[in-house]
């Protein structure tokens, strides 16, 4: 794509687009254009049963009637049933719990609610609407986030009269639950339950914040409440289910959305290839860039999602290059990611919505539904991995009803790549099902403590597991509970919950300390598991565009000592993964992908006459694969992954080239957790070379661990990849895709049931892309591989 479009200042948004439109250069990189139409709301009056003074107030608001969705929220609770409401962003979720919550407590001052959110800053949000709706209609409602930073005085009266108490799972495990005794009012009372962005509840934390809803209403029911749940959800495939397995019961689903919608623009855009016989695209981080600047240039009010926290502070260098000072205003475009300060985020929120910053560059932190103002366009480098993301990042631009526009720019992964070349996929596919695993005992066992802790255990009282009796029954051989009566007592000296962390596989964080001008000033943090690839020693740190370079990473404190540094390069680490199966759950034959002989025959075709003798052979071999396509098995089950931080690349900041290396000396981590693998017949790769069995197996795990995410609801990170020759467990070459969770989320399983669907789509890709050899696309780079990488993985399909 050329430079920048450049607009004069407040051009419309319909103009830009137009300009896009006839620039060649870009239209020759857009797989698919797509305008969707504007969609009228659908009213329901207000129910006779609410009170007055809250229909008055929002009448005085200009709302005349509550969306259709709302109002049947509002039956549906008003009945006195759970209820998990899945409306597109901006349609109004919000009312669908603030007022059944107002009611109540308008007409009896005893009734309480809680209101979980995923993180500090949708609670801040939420607190204040929720105080701005009751103020305009003069409901006295007491209310206030209880989490980390609410002074100590404050908690006293929030618990004594909190009329509404905001919070998130992780304060309610370790803050509220365990200390009970002091919020009986609020057990007493408890009217309602409040778990917003519901979607976000899968994989690890959806499964810890099930058992802590477990817990809750163990004491709940102690205190003699049984209070309605209310979800709210962006677009999943099953949120009745997933609602079902956090509040454990029947729920009414509102999916049917009455909320208007204004016209949207939806862009694919696949960068050019710019090495044609390596396969390699231009970057689109770059491509990203121009898209965005043409946008922020012109006046609009623009949002950019990137993959990950290094993509984002690439991208936001790029951009700030575009618009220097002092031509452009300072703080025109900000950053914001995890591990930034709170009080960096809250300004960044507040001047999205005042206007003074008009660009954000954003992880998909910003995804969720804090109110940001009204962006006007969205860019999303690389796709975010689920049909759910990609629908709520777009969905961040056009919050009113007025024309918006989202461009997905596609990265070379084989993920990104099948998307662009198959937008249907994204545009006319349900979104992908939500994972949770409440009874993985990694995650059960340790709830099962903090609900000892807070209440004793019936020798036949259940938690989730069937076999609770056996578990308890252990924990008291293990001397942590104590049995007497037929009653399990908490014995152990230890605050169970401070053990435990809902969000990450390690208990703590590593803290990243700047000591550039002498003084120690915390300026983010990350996981430790993370912490050996991005703040190993000499590393580059990326934070609001500036490089810290890691001077010293004290392991055992949990702290990473940086100073900010001017150089042009960032770095990249790698893993060396090792795998030993302990269980298998079960295995089944496979049949070869219906379209794989074709494309092992179109591999053929393109190989060079160079290749003409070896790929004679490869024939014979490809025949004989196809015809015994049956002895590759599948299968899934527990193991034990061993990964260990080895060396660390130094890639220049924009074209990405590798300038230099070093070692990384840091402790091997251990995981234990759940893998699917596929086990290739031994014939497979008979008569071939090592190298290029190796090679085959490589291609072919890369090209699967691209695919995958397709059929689950998590990103590629979550999960890990091995192959192995000849694996010591199947005797076969063997490729591993595991869970990167301690015991598993369910992903290993799913992709077990999904193996033909999985192969198949793998062979339709492989087939379509156009490289000659082997890219980044599909099999992985042919330079770095092998030159006949793609021809192998074909011949290893059919």
């Amino acid at each position: 794509m050329r430079t920048a479009v450049r607009f004069p200042a407040r051009t419309s948004l319909e103009q830009i687009l137009d300009g896009f439109s006839r620039d060649e250069a870009f239209m020759a990189q857009v797989t698919r254009w797509e305008r969707e139409p504007a969609r009228p709301a659908r009213y329901a009056p207000f129910p006779e049963w609410l009170d007055p003074r809250i229909a008055s107030a929002l009448r005085a608001r200009g709302i005349a009637a509550l969306y259709s969705h709302q109002a049947a929220a509002l039956e549906a609770t008003r009945a006195g049933r759970h209820t998990v409401v899945v409306t597109p962003t901006a349609s109004g979720k919000t009312l669908c719990y603030d007022l059944p919550v107002l009611d109540a407590v308008a007409k009896d001052p005893s009734a309480r609610a809680l209101y979980l959110f995923p993180t500090k800053a949708l609670a801040q949000d939420q607190l204040a609407e929720l105080e701005r709706l009751s103020g305009e209609m003069a409901i006295e409602l007491k209310t206030h986030t209880y989490d980390g930073d609410t002074p100590p005085a404050v908690r006293a009266a929030i618990r004594s009269a909190g009329h509404v108490v905001i919070t998130n799972p992780d304060m309610l495990h370790t803050g509220i639950l365990p200390h009970h005794t002091k919020w009986v009012k609020l057990f007493e009372n408890l009217r309602y339950v409040v778990l917003d962005e519901l979607h976000t509840y899968r994989g690890v934390f959806g499964s810890h914040v099930a058992n802590v809803l477990r817990r809750l209403r163990r004491i709940c029911a102690f205190y003699g409440s049984q209070p309605i749940f209310i979800c709210t959800s962006a677009t999943i495939a099953n949120p009745a289910e997933l609602a079902r397995r956090h509040v454990e019961d029947d729920v009414v689903l509102v999916d049917e959305s009455g909320a208007p919608r204004g016209e949207r623009v939806i862009v694919f855009v696949d960068p050019p290839i710019v090495h044609p016989s390596l396969g390699v695209r231009r970057s689109a981080l770059l491509t990203g860039r121009d898209i965005a600047a043409t946008l922020l240039a012109s006046g609009v009010q623009t949002i950019a999602f990137a993959r990950s926290r290094v993509q984002t502070e690439l991208l936001l260098t790029y951009l700030r290059d575009r618009f220097p000072a002092p031509q452009w205003p300072d703080g025109l475009i900000r950053g914001y990611r995890g591990g930034y300060l709170p009080s960096e985020r809250r300004a960044i929120e507040r001047g999205l919505r005042d206007g003074s910053v008009r660009g954000v560059v954003s992880t998909n932190a910003l995804e969720l539904g804090i109110d940001i103002g009204a962006l006007q366009a969205s860019v999303l480098v690389g796709y975010p991995g689920t049909v759910a993301s990609t629908r709520q990042q777009m969905g961040r631009a056009g919050r009113r009803e007025e024309l918006s526009a989202a461009f997905l720019v596609a990265t070379s992964s084989p993920l990104d790549q099948y998307v662009v070349q198959h937008p249907d996929s994204l545009l006319g596919r349900p979104a992908e099902a939500g994972l949770v695993n409440p009874d993985n005992l990694h995650v059960l066992v340790g709830h099962l403590k903090c609900g000892a802790f807070e209440l004793p255990f019936s020798r036949d009282e259940r938690f989730g597991t069937e076999d609770t009796p056996g578990v308890l029954a252990y924990l008291d051989e293990q001397g942590i509970l104590h049995e007497a009566d037929g009653r399990y007592h908490w014995s152990a000296q230890a605050f169970p919950a401070e053990a435990i962390s809902l969000r990450t596989a390690s208990t703590d964080n590593v803290v990243i300390v700047d000591t550039t001008d002498g003084r120690q000033r915390v300026i983010g943090e990350v996981d430790r598991f993370a912490a050996p690839t991005l703040v190993h020693e000499q590393a580059i740190y990326l934070h609001e565009s500036k490089q810290f370079q890691v001077e010293r990473l004290d392991w055992e404190n949990a702290k990473a000592y940086v100073r900010e540094v001017k150089v042009d390069y960032y770095t990249d680490a790698g893993l060396a993964v090792r795998i030993r199966v302990l269980d298998e759950f079960a295995a089944a034959p496979v049949s070869a992908p219906r379209s794989a002989e074709s494309v092992a025959q179109a591999s053929r075709s393109a190989e060079s006459s160079a290749h003409a003798s070896r790929s004679a052979g490869s024939s014979a071999h490809a025949s004989r694969s196809a015809a015994t396509g049956r002895e590759f098995v599948k299968a899934h089950g527990e193991v034990l992954v061993s990964s260990l931080a080895t060396v660390y690349k130094k890639l220049t900041m924009y074209t990405h080239e590798n300038v230099g290396w070093g070692k990384i000396a840091l402790p091997e981590q251990e995981l234990q957790t759940t893998s699917y693998w596929l086990a290739l017949a031994e014939r497979a790769t008979a008569g071939w070379p090592k190298e290029r069995a190796e090679v085959a197996l490589a291609g072919l795990g890369n090209l699967l661990h691209g695919l995958a995410p397709l059929f689950l609801m998590c990103d590629p990170h979550d999960l890990g990849l091995a192959v192995e020759v000849r694996s010591p467990h199947t005797g076969r070459p063997t490729l591993y895709l595991f869970d990167a969770a301690p015991g598993g989320v369910g992903f290993s399983e799913r992709l077990f049931r999904a193996t033909d669907a999985l192969l198949e789509r793998a062979a339709e890709h492989l087939a379509a892309c156009v490289c000659p050899d082997g890219c980044p696309s599909c099999v992985g780079p042919a330079f770095a591989l092998g030159g006949d990488v793609k021809e192998a993985v074909a011949e290893l399909l059919a």
